[in-house]
């Protein structure tokens, strides 16, 4: 469905013509769980996007629309709910009730969301929402922040209102992702650099068809024992503030000194980091053999040390290694089910993707999705449709 269909869908329930911004999902190539530490990852946006439409209202009533849920929900701006609703509309109505406390929301809108980024895959439909609802909100006022501050804001509205404790990637890359590029994002100073793929590589996103959310309470109790690491370690260590400012040798040197479970949480942040930065400039000089390796070798971590992945997500990693032109695969996203990305020459991708379909169908009785994907550009204005 192309962007005229919304608009017409939207005039058609509100008697208005809008304007469309649009984000788009991620997928990220390695660096899982380490945004939340101060630390860095390598995402880039992909082709799934997210449309909001939204016009003004003179009533001073916010009301949200989608095309994928039933529910309609009507707040007027001085009753916007604290906190989050548990239905869908929380993703844009979290990024109101943030931009209403920044004092830049005080017109009423219509507001209707298209989701294109799948749900529960772990390619981030939820900062897709919050970033297109973001850019659409501000434009009631004609007010704009520069992309970072968007993505804090959307950030902001995941942590206080929806209840995620997610780190910034999500947020960063859907506002500033390049097409033919990875982001290379220190998640403490967001300091960032465009990383080119390869144009003969293309990423192959293998949906396990499980489905994840990152408000359950597994996602937060990585964060605690994060944490708990931190404060046990800065008592050798007392400038620390994070994972990120840990050294392998500095973690190794003290390893007996944290519970088993602790260190091991602590030793894949700490490796993951590092296999990020070496990442980046092996994809920068076309060492795709050698970022193949580090994408098995985060897999493996987040499986065996910080125990996120799933017997779907490895069984998915498994049944591509060794097909022709595959370069290395791992998990992507929170954890616990959803996808796997692999890194692929464009010209075996078709056949790579037909061919572990076959395979996990086989082994498991589920038909998964296959995405064959290039990195795309971040949020923007769609024309205008006035």
């Amino acid at each position: 469905m192309n962007s005229a269909n919304l608009v017409q869908d939207f005039r058609k329930e509100f008697r208005a013509s809008p304007r469309l911004f649009a984000a788009p999902g991620r997928v990220n190539l390695i660096g899982e769980h380490t945004d939340y530490n101060d630390g860095f990852v390598l995402p880039c946006a992909i082709g799934f996007t997210t449309h909001v439409a939204i016009a003004p209202r003179s009533d001073g009533k916010l009301i949200l629309l989608s095309e994928g849920f039933e529910e309609r929900f009507e707040f007027t701006l001085e009753g916007l709910p604290p906190t989050r609703t548990g239905t869908w509309c929380d993703y844009v109505l979290g990024v109101a009730v943030v931009l209403r406390a920044m004092g830049h929301l005080s017109r009423g809108a219509s507001v209707l969301v298209r989701g294109g980024v799948p749900i529960g895959s772990g390619l981030s439909s939820s900062a897709a929402v919050e970033v297109a609802g973001a850019l659409a909100l501000l434009s009631l006022n004609g007010a704009t922040l520069p992309m970072p501050e968007v993505a804090k804001l959307c950030q902001r509205a995941e942590n206080t209102f929806v209840g995620a404790r997610v780190g910034i990637m999500d947020q960063f890359v859907s506002c500033l992702g390049k097409a033919g590029h990875a982001l290379q994002l220190d998640c403490r100073s967001l300091e960032y650099r465009l990383v080119p793929i390869p144009a003969d590589v293309r990423l192959v996103i293998c949906n396990t068809m499980v489905k994840h959310g990152h408000a359950g309470g597994e996602y937060n109790q990585r964060r605690d024992e994060c944490d708990e690491g931190v404060r046990i370690l800065s008592q050798w260590y007392p400038d620390i503030r994070a994972l990120r400012d840990v050294s392998v040798e500095q973690l190794e040197a003290h390893s007996a000194d944290l519970p088993p479970i602790i260190y091991q949480r602590c030793s894949h942040i700490v490796n993951e980091n590092q296999r990020v930065l070496e990442g980046s400039l092996a994809l920068t000089a076309g060492k795709l053999k050698r970022f193949g390796e580090l994408m098995r070798a985060s897999h493996n971590s987040l499986r065996d040390l910080y125990a996120v992945s799933s017997a779907e997500l490895d069984l998915m990693v498994e049944l591509a290694e060794g097909l022709p032109g595959h370069y290395g695969g791992r998990m992507t996203g929170g954890g616990f089910g959803g996808c796997t990305v692999n890194l692929v020459k464009e010209a075996n991708a078709a056949r790579f993707a037909e061919e572990v379909a076959r395979r996990y169908r086989e082994k498991t009785g589920i038909k998964p999705d296959i995405y064959v994907c290039s990195a795309a550009d971040g949020a923007s204005a769609e024309p205008d449709t006035q």
